[in-house]
């Protein structure tokens, strides 16, 4: 029976890259997928684009290119991507340079596009799906970008067309993982029990090294070992679904029953109805074996029919929030922070500085558990006073770090090490939109 291997060689935009190079030099891959969309990147990364028109992808783009396409071209490891961000076109045009630039020729780049639907979005101001209300309401000068999450099938298409390296927008997670999979199988979009065993390969390689102990780690509880040079995973999958997950030999990590059952339970709400663009997958019956040292078995995946309207992430201006920190060391550090504290509250009030939110705190004492009465015989010789605020105007965000500095020479004694900073808020709302609308294309460049 046919088998294929995927790689994950990035779980977020600012993630490790020797991994993913290990997993090209040694193991024995077909594809490697770099996944690096949070939900708010593309609205990030549209306002790097607004700046500049050649910009808007992922910053590690070349690094990460630079470094991975040398062994890629070599072993005949092809690349998916959703580091196109919110300029695939582009980015795809700078892997073409670096190609050439390596002396890599007949390099095939395709550029996947489709998911950018904000004109689609303010034209049919659908419903958003938490806290009422319609996309218009947000208000047009507040959008920033509008991206359906794409499903496998523009990637099917760019492979089918011999591409080397895909490079996506907006793409569900495990699309960019499901996508090579039915390419190489010839699995048909409606092959839901297929479809839904591929979701699961790609659902836990997602995150890279989450499946291999990282964020995992607790010591003297979930010990990992290696963490320094983690590994990142890779699945075997044959024709029929089943799969295995395993890591480069010598790698750092581990990869066993507690860590892939936490991976499959991540961001999971029912286990019977992940929704995904392509399938509605069913990990109810999911089967894991342990088959081997830092080897995991994978049956028992089902599916059922993709759902007619594809998500949406909407990011919008929402404000700014401004912040200052400063530390406080030796006796009565707690008090001398918390006085610290107050100062610059009154200083926000007798100033006039207009704040709709403000939240301040000693981090390592109640940052996390606000109210909390905690231990009373804890007195730490050291503390980080922080204060934070959401203001409606740029100036008046500024102004909280500017008291929170101000204090070195009008505050508590002993106060040092301040940072502060103010910058605009991007968040993000959803949506649901046709898919019958939305419709992704595919442009490609040679090396």
């Amino acid at each position: 029976m046919k088998t294929i291997r995927i790689g994950a060689g990035a779980g977020f935009s600012g993630d490790r890259i020797e991994p993913a190079v290990e997993l090209v030099e040694h193991g024995r891959l077909d594809y490697l997928v770099f996944e690096c969309l949070a939900e708010r990147t593309i609205a990030l990364a549209q306002q790097a684009k607004r700046k500049n028109p050649a910009g808007g992808y992922d910053p590690l783009l070349e690094a990460r290119m630079r470094a991975v396409l040398p062994g890629c071209h070599r072993q005949g490891v092809r690349i998916i991507s959703n580091m196109g961000a919110a300029n695939p076109i582009a980015a795809a045009r700078r892997v073409i340079e670096i190609a050439r630039e390596l002396g890599l020729t007949g390099l095939k780049v395709a550029a996947l596009t489709g998911d950018d639907v904000l004109d689609l979005a303010l034209d049919e101001n659908p419903m958003l799906l938490t806290g009422g209300g319609r996309v218009a309401d947000i208000g047009r000068d507040h959008i920033l970008s509008a991206n359906a999450y794409l499903g496998a099938d523009g990637i099917v298409d760019a492979l089918g067309r011999g591409a080397d390296v895909v490079i996506a927008g907006r793409v569900a997670d495990p699309s960019l993982f499901l996508g090579p999979l039915m390419h190489a199988f010839g699995w048909r979009p409606d092959d839901w029990d297929l479809l839904g065993r591929g979701v699961l390969v790609g659902h836990l390689l997602e995150c890279a090294g989450q499946l291999s102990g990282g964020y995992f780690a607790d010591p003297g509880v979930k010990p990992v070992p290696g963490l320094a040079r983690l590994g990142f995973p890779y699945a075997e999958v044959s024709s029929d679904g089943a799969a295995a997950v395993s890591k480069a030999p010598g790698s750092g990590g581990r990869i066993d029953l507690s860590t892939v059952k936490e991976q499959l339970l991540y961001e999971l709400s029912d286990p019977s109805a992940y929704v995904t663009p392509d399938v509605t997958a069913d990990f109810s019956n999911v089967r894991l074996e342990q088959i081997g040292p830092d080897a995991v078995g994978l049956s028992g995946a089902g599916g059922r029919p993709a759902p007619d309207q594809l998500k949406v992430s909407v990011g919008y201006l929402d404000g700014y929030t401004g912040e200052g920190q400063i530390a406080y060391a030796g006796v009565q550090a707690a008090e001398r922070g918390r006085l610290a504290l107050e100062i610059v509250r009154e200083r926000l009030a007798l100033t006039g500085v207009a704040v709709e939110e403000l939240r301040s705190e000693l981090i390592g004492i109640d940052a996390i558990f606000q109210g909390a009465d905690g231990d009373a015989s804890y007195t730490p010789r050291e503390v980080r006073a922080r204060i934070a605020g959401r203001c409606a105007t740029l100036q008046a965000a500024h102004a909280i770090g500017a008291e929170v500095e101000a204090l070195y020479t009008n505050g508590p004694a002993g106060g040092g090490g301040v940072t502060r900073s103010a910058s605009a808020v991007v968040a993000i709302a959803s949506t649901l939109l046709p898919r019958d609308r939305i419709r992704p294309r595919i442009d490609m460049e040679v090396a």
